[in-house]
C-alpha cells in the first residue's frame, strides 16, 4: 500500500516535470536591444537622456522590420516626453499693486508740477509788468526835466510856481470856491510858464499824449485851448489899440502943453 502511493507520487512529479520541459518559450536569436531593456537612472537629467536616446519621430512612428529569424520579439511602449522649450507660455497677470502706485504716484507728480509752472509763470509776468511799469514811470519822469544845456534848472522855478499858487489862494480866500479853484491853478500855471518854459512844454505835451487816448477830453481840451488863444490874440490887439490911443492922446497933450507954452512967450 505504502509502495503504491510512493508510485503515484513520483509519477504526479515526473508529469510536471515533463510538462515544465515541454512548454514553449520565447528564445532571443540574437541580444536584446539595450535601448529598451535599459533602466532610467535615478539621478540623470529624464529630458535630455530621452531626447538624445530617442529616434526623430518619423523613424519611431514607422512599423519595425521584421526580424530575420523566426523568432518574433513584442516592441515595448516608448514613452516620449516634450522639451521644456516647447512648453507653453505663460499667461502675463495684470499689474502689480506697486505698479499702480507708481503710476498713480507719476499721475499726482506730473500734476503738482503743472501747477507749479503755472504759478511761476504767473508771478514772473506779474514781475515782467511791475518791472516795465517802474521803468516806464522813470522814463517818463526823466523825459519831462529840461536838457543840460538849456541852463533850465528845476529847483528854484518849481519853488517860485509853489509860492504863486500859494499866493493866489492866499489872495482869493475871501472870494467864491470857483475863484478860490482856478486862481491858485491859473497863478501856478502862468509861472510855470515864465520860469520853466521847456518843462511845462514837456508837461503839456506828456499831458497831450494821455488825452489822446480818450478823444472826447482831447477834442474839449483843444476848443478850450483854441478859445484860450483866441481870448489870447483878442486882448493883445485891444491892448495895442489902447497902447496907440493912449500914445495919441499923450501926443495930442503935450502938443496943446507946448503950443500953449510958445503963446505965452
Amino acid at each position: 500500500m505504502a509502495a503504491r502511493v510512493l508510485l503515484q507520487r513520483r509519477a504526479v512529479a515526473t508529469l510536471m516535470l515533463g510538462g515544465v520541459a515541454l512548454t514553449p518559450t520565447a528564445l532571443f536569436a540574437e541580444s536584446p536591444d539595450a535601448a529598451r531593456h535599459r533602466r532610467k537612472p535615478i539621478y540623470d537629467d529624464f529630458d535630455i537622456t530621452a531626447t538624445k536616446a530617442l529616434p526623430p519621430p518619423s523613424a519611431a512612428t514607422e512599423e519595425p522590420a521584421a526580424p530575420s529569424s523566426s523568432v518574433v520579439s513584442t516592441p515595448l511602449p516608448v514613452t516620449i516626453t516634450q522639451d521644456r522649450d516647447h512648453r507653453e507660455p505663460h499667461q502675463p497677470h495684470g499689474p502689480s499693486p506697486t505698479d499702480r502706485l507708481a503710476v498713480q504716484i507719476g499721475k499726482a507728480r506730473l500734476f503738482l508740477y503743472r501747477h507749479a509752472l503755472r504759478a511761476e509763470d504767473a508771478v514772473n509776468r506779474t514781475m515782467d509788468r511791475a518791472f516795465h511799469l517802474e521803468q516806464s514811470f522813470t522814463n517818463t519822469i526823466a523825459s519831462l526835466a529840461p536838457p543840460r544845456e538849456s541852463g533850465e534848472k528845476l529847483m528854484p522855478g518849481t519853488i517860485y510856481v509853489l509860492v504863486a499858487a500859494m499866493a493866489g489862494s492866499i489872495i482869493t480866500r475871501r472870494s467864491n470856491i470857483l475863484l478860490r479853484a482856478t486862481a491858485p491853478v491859473a497863478l501856478g500855471v502862468g509861472t510855470g510858464w515864465t520860469v520853466l518854459p521847456i518843462t511845462m512844454g514837456n508837461v503839456g505835451d506828456l499831458a497831450w499824449k494821455y488825452e489822446q487816448r480818450f478823444p472826447v477830453v482831447a477834442e474839449n481840451h483843444i476848443k478850450m485851448r483854441e478859445g484860450i488863444e483866441r481870448g489870447i490874440s483878442f486882448a493883445k490887439v485891444h491892448s495895442e489899440l489902447g497902447v496907440r490911443y493912449v500914445d495919441e492922446k499923450v501926443t495930442d497933450a503935450r502938443e496943446t502943453v507946448e503950443s500953449w507954452v510958445k503963446k505965452g512967450k
